[in-house]
């Protein structure tokens, strides 16, 4: 149940009343107290519901419960104790009708022990989480999720895999059929099912984990080894295996619980609690642990020790619904189980003062709740005498009523104190003797509660969950370097066979086969999909743990980038076809070297390359163009369009190569500019040669027609500013693109940096063209 429904429930919810009608009830006057209750002022509910009960001749079970509740809300447990106890004498209490006591024993332990505070209306401070004991703030292990944990089990990575986004999960967690999304980035994950081969281990982190966690590592297999065996109910293995885990890795909360879980299975309660008490002291603000450690006291009997790991775990975490609700019905049996001898005296009534009243209540429950009742100021000496299973402590893990009204509870609590130690014993066998391993059961003391067992004893355990410690001295470069470059990973991807590779590494890779470089592994659909996502726990280790080697690893990439993106110093050139300034052209991409060149070009950010005809003497042309990549789109085979469009002109300076594909130092080419005469002179010849070149597109066949404008679109309009680009006029480099002339003769006039020269060479062009044109 949601825990503000419960609180609510609790605020609203009136005890009935035994016989409302009876002489002495005033309506107008419970009126009153419930308003008082609602204002917040618990005290004036109490006086009221006093004065009512003490004008009855027998007292009236539903307002002893209003008058334990209010008095309960006002911080007067003694008092309020004193009410339930009478009420419990009438009739059994029922769990229902504890929630208000409950809820306040919880947060006063939550308050004054635990130290955590409430929100301004006094409900606890906490999130909603339900009854999931995994999702409150000390979580699993009490600590933050590391590096090497799993993100799904919250344990040391076992057979670690990374899936296709890039991050990494034990291979049986992943591998469950309810996992569908990375729980790291949601990505939608392909089901096993659909993978060739099944998800495979990573083969570095895999070698990584047993060499730096060696012996957590063979803890976690013995772990999973044990619960595979449980599952097929071969008890006794599955107890030998979690033994083993244990004797590794004895800090293991997680581990220990699981092993209290099977004693349990295996009604071992003896052992089951002893292995409860130590997780209790391990973990002592797991809510699980303190639960585990409540069920174990109830199946061996002991309620009384159970309902105050039941009010510790409410304190814990308040919204733990089910726990709640046990707690009340524990609580409520507590109250009870005195009432069940019939040769109990019957009791004064309450308001007389006597001390028949405060004798009804059973050992136990006073036991459990006698902190409550006494006053900061109680002597040792008293306090000795309560020692919990027989131990002797001045603390106890419920703290005194700080907020209890001394004026209302000064006697009530001197004789509950003083009653304490002459107590008889009680009716109905509940004194009893416990045994040596009942003894291991004893509640924790506050001095211990916030601190883990071994804290202060210096010695450094394993632990296959929570924070792991990796020791400098095991971890080396040489553990993370790519078997390709032979240097430290850079921007590590796994392959889907299990391989870690330099992203830039496997890439040239694949542009010369698809199989994995290292097993074989045809890697087709992996290329397909392309999805190079690097490692997220490679790079995270690298950084943390090799952060120096892995800085000097960046500077050598970004001083190949920044060489790389020097398009004057070391251009890299496409050996194809002939290429114009503002001029589309589209190229199909195949081989190996200009993948390369082509991925590197888009990695700089330039995203530009040259592009010059070929050359049987110089292995390519001495003038060319500047290519700039408009789009890429890959094939599932590795091939590749690319949309570019010309940019400007160059000289080659100097031929070069890099890794196989060309390269030059080059020169880039601009129009010489005229003014004057000459200016005048070369607008003519601009105008004439434009109409010339227009009158030649539109008397071409629809066909021909066709095929120029799909290819290479309109011929571009007449410039008003011929000399306004450093290339010149669009429409000459169409024209130019368009015409039928060999690349010898293009690249001819590519290369003239006077428009008026090129302007007359197409003129020439055009005029030959069109005697030539068949009639």
């Amino acid at each position: 149940m949601d825990t503000g429904v419960m609180s609510h429930l609790s605020e609203v919810f009136v005890h009935p009343l035994s016989n409302p009608g009876a002489p002495g009830i005033c309506p107008e006057m419970l009126e009153v107290a419930e308003q008082a209750n609602r204002a917040g002022d618990f005290s004036l509910a109490a006086e009221i519901y006093s004065s009512q009960l003490a004008d009855l001749q027998q007292p009236d079970r539903g307002l002893c419960l209003r008058k334990a509740d209010s008095l309960a809300r006002a911080g007067r447990i003694s008092e309020a104790l004193d009410s339930y106890c009478t009420a419990a004498n009438l009739s059994k209490l029922h769990p229902e009708e504890l929630p208000v006591l409950v809820e306040t024993i919880a947060r006063t332990i939550r308050e004054k022990e635990l130290g955590i505070s409430s929100t301004p209306n006094g409900q606890l401070n906490n999130n909603d989480g339900g009854d999931d004991f995994e999702s409150d703030g000390d979580c699993v292990e009490d600590e933050v999720l590391d590096l090497f944990t799993c993100r799904l089990c919250k344990c040391l990575l076992y057979e670690p895999t990374t899936v296709e986004c890039g991050h990494t999960f034990c291979k049986r967690c992943i591998e469950n059929d309810s996992i569908s999304d990375c729980a790291h980035c949601k990505l939608k994950l392909t089901k096993k099912d659909a993978l060739p081969n099944g998800r495979r281990l990573n083969v570095v982190l895999s070698g990584l984990l047993d060499k730096l966690f060696s012996t957590e590592s063979k803890a976690r297999k013995f772990w999973i080894e044990g619960d595979d065996l449980w599952k097929k109910q071969n008890l006794a293995d599955a107890l030998e295996k979690y033994n083993a885990a244990l004797d590794l890795a004895p800090s293991s909360g997680r581990l220990l619980c699981q092993r209290a879980e099977l004693y349990m299975e295996m009604r071992d309660f003896s052992k089951a609690g002893q292995d409860a008490n130590r997780l209790c002291r391990i973990k002592p603000k797991w809510t699980k642990a303190h639960y585990l450690k409540a069920n174990v006291l109830i199946k061996a009997g002991r309620n009384d020790e159970a309902l105050q790991e039941y009010l510790l775990c409410l304190a814990l975490k308040p919204d733990l619904g089910k726990v709640k609700l046990e707690a009340q019905r524990v609580l409520g049996e507590l109250f009870s189980s005195v009432f069940e001898n019939e040769d109990m005296p019957t009791p004064l009534h309450p308001l007389h003062g006597g001390m028949a009243t405060r004798l009804i209540k059973p050992t136990a429950l006073l036991r459990s709740l006698r902190p409550l009742a006494m006053r900061p100021g109680c002597s040792s000496q008293d306090s000795s005498k309560s020692g919990f299973m027989g131990e002797t402590s001045s603390s106890s893990l419920i703290p005194s009523a700080a907020n209890v009204d001394p004026e209302h509870d000064e006697s009530s609590t001197k004789s509950l104190a003083d009653v304490l130690a002459t107590l008889p014993a009680p009716p109905g066998g509940l004194k009893r003797k416990h045994s040596e391993d009942e003894t291991s059961l004893a509640l924790i003391p506050p001095s211990k509660l916030l601190r883990p067992e071994g804290e202060s004893s210096g010695i450094q355990v394993v632990a296959v969950c929570g924070r792991k410690v990796v020791p400098a001295e095991l971890l080396d470069s040489g553990d993370l370097e790519c078997s390709l470059c032979m240097r430290l990973f850079y921007e590590p991807v796994a392959t889907p066979c299990g391989h870690t590779f330099c992203l830039k590494c496997l890439e040239r890779c694949l542009d010369h086969n698809s199989n994995c470089p290292l097993c074989k592994e045809n890697l087709s659909e992996y290329l397909a999909t392309r999805g190079y996502n690097k490692t997220f726990l490679m790079e995270e280790v690298l950084q943390r743990y090799l952060g120096d080697e892995l800085a000097e690893r960046k500077k050598i990439h970004e001083e190949e980038m920044k060489e790389l993106s020097n398009l004057n110093q070391e251009v890299p050139i496409f050996v194809c076809t002939m290429a114009f300034p503002t001029i589309p052209c589209p190229l199909h991409v195949f081989e190996p070297r200009y993948r390369l060149m082509i991925r590197r070009s888009m990695e700089t950010g330039t995203k530009q390359f040259g592009m010059c005809i070929a050359d049987e003497l110089k292995g390519f042309a001495d003038y060319g163009c500047m290519l700039r990549v408009q789009d890429v789109k890959f094939f599932p085979d590795g091939r590749s369009v690319v949309d570019t469009v010309g940019v400007s002109r160059f000289k080659v300076l100097s031929h070069g190569q890099r890794d196989g594909y060309h390269t030059a130092k080059i020169e880039y080419l601009e129009d010489n500019k005229v003014e004057g005469e000459e200016l005048v002179e070369l607008l003519k010849l601009h105008d004439s040669v434009y109409e010339q070149a227009n009158n030649w597109f539109t008397s071409l066949k629809d066909n021909m027609k066709s095929q120029i404008l799909s290819h290479f679109g309109n011929l571009p309009s007449k410039d008003p500013e011929p000399q306004a680009s450093h290339s010149g006029p669009a429409w000459c480099w169409w024209l130019l693109a368009v015409l039928p002339l060999e690349n010898r003769a293009q690249l001819t006039i590519l290369a003239m940096t006077s428009l008026k020269d090129r302007l007359i060479a197409i003129r020439r062009v055009l005029i030959f063209v069109t005697r030539k044109r068949p009639r």
